[in-house]
């Protein structure tokens, strides 16, 4: 640093930056003026050692840079952001992880640098217990379809997509039960199909006046009542012009967080950028054409999650229809009055009606038609409860039993043992 004494009597109080000192120290040595003296007084100045200044005019006479040389910014992989996630988040067994698959490797203080920089930017990262749980899901997702191939050959696999429906109530009302066939995004036991209920067509109105005004409706109702199935079908055909976009409510959502899944679930190209405003840019301006955004498992969202979303809606340069769905977003909606004030219609989606239940169940499944109505009322009243989640699983239950279990007849004593794999012990 500068010398103390007299030097630091003449200099308290004077800073100067880095080009403006060696321009002026550039001036003095192209006139023949430039001493030793003049060096110190500019180290005193720009708060730097005296080699430091030397080595500034050096650069500057050599290369005629003035300013600190640029460093290349590191960045993480997504391949190392997986490595990291699967670590739980341990920034040493990343470091770890890249030491061994050899190459250059930065210092592990760099990479807790770059994580932390780009958290805060927003990158989420998942949870360690809920990739584990996500991977086993899709495990038994797997074995379980590969079963339904060897059980019904007969029914030709999986269920077969059939044109999804337009929305309005003129354009399902028509639809028969077991018309539909799989959705996109919506589990379904093997044989069986969607079924187009009133709730179905209640959710099929109510989104498409919301998309006629471009507004926000609310489809709520306990679990299990087929909200997101009603909803994905209704979207399934769209009007031209429009577009859909479901965005996934990430683990223990942020801000931060929320605004990384919009930009993921938008499909933007790039990277996801550094700074809030410029990933704010960069979604108002994929907004600005009609879309529907749909956000699903809603109630899990806080109150500055939701001012979020209501921002996306108010800017001007959007168009977006907003879909909130959940059970229990028409209370986190309660959270927030300015935009639960601009739900332009809330859908409840009921229980099944007892009077549909028969033809409901059996056009969801062939495996129903073979048993009364009247067993499948008792089986609704016993158990399902008008929950079509219910159903759906005591579907695969029952297939399965059939499959392993030879010469299986459907009768109570089998459905009562299935009751309780279906449902929690009171």
């Amino acid at each position: 640093m500068g010398e103390p004494g007299a030097w630091g009597e003449i200099t308290a109080g004077l800073k100067v930056s880095r080009p403006v000192l060696v321009a002026r120290l550039l001036e003095l040595d192209a006139a023949g003026a430039l001493t030793t003296a003049h060096v110190r007084a500019g180290a005193q100045v720009g708060g730097v050692n005296v080699r430091t200044v030397w080595r500034w005019l050096e650069a500057a006479r050599t290369e005629g840079r003035v300013e600190r040389r640029p460093r290349a910014r590191l960045e993480l992989s997504d391949l190392a952001w997986g490595v990291l996630a699967q670590a739980g988040g341990n920034v040493a067994a990343l470091h770890r992880h890249m030491k061994e698959a050899g190459g250059e490797v930065p210092s592990l203080a760099s990479l807790h640098r770059v994580v932390r920089r780009d958290v805060e930017a927003g990158r989420v990262l998942p949870d360690r217990v809920v990739l584990r749980r996500e991977r086993e899901e899709q495990q038994t997702r797997q074995a379980v379809a590969d079963l339904a191939l060897v059980a019904g050959p007969r029914e030709g696999g999986a269920a077969k997509t059939s044109t999804p429906p337009r929305l309005g109530p003129e354009a399902t009302s028509g639809l028969s039960a077991g018309e539909s066939g799989a959705v996109a995004g919506v589990a379904l036991p093997a044989g069986a199909k969607l079924v187009r209920t009133s709730s179905v067509r209640a959710v099929a109105e109510a989104v498409g006046q919301a998309m006629a005004t471009q507004g926000a409706v609310c489809v709520f109702g306990d679990p299990g009542r087929g909200k997101t199935a009603a909803v994905r079908m209704a979207l399934g055909e769209v009007p031209p012009g429009w577009k859909v976009t479901w965005v996934p409510v990430p683990v223990r959502p942020s801000v931060a967080g929320m605004r990384r899944a919009v930009f993921d679930a938008l499909g933007l190209p790039g990277r996801f950028p550094h700074t809030s405003a410029l990933a704010d840019a960069a979604v108002a301006g994929a907004l600005a054409e009609a879309r529907v955004l749909v956000v699903d498992e809603a109630q899990r969202l806080p109150a500055r999650c939701l001012e979020y979303l209501q921002s996306l809606w108010d800017h001007p340069g959007t168009r977006i229809t907003l879909v909130l769905c959940g059970a229990g977003s028409e209370r986190a909606l309660a959270r927030l009055p300015q935009l639960a004030s601009r739900v332009v219609a809330w859908q409840e989606v009921p229980r099944l009606a007892g009077a549909e239940v028969t033809s409901v169940v059996t056009g969801f499944h062939p495996l129903w038609r073979t048993v009364p109505a009247p067993e499948l009322t008792w089986i609704d009243q016993s158990c399902a409860h008008g929950t079509l989640r219910t159903w759906a699983a005591l579907t695969a239950h029952l297939q399965n039993a059939l499959l392993t279990t030879a010469d299986t007849s459907v009768d109570r004593a089998l459905l009562r043992r299935l009751f309780k794999r279906v449902a929690p012990p009171l």
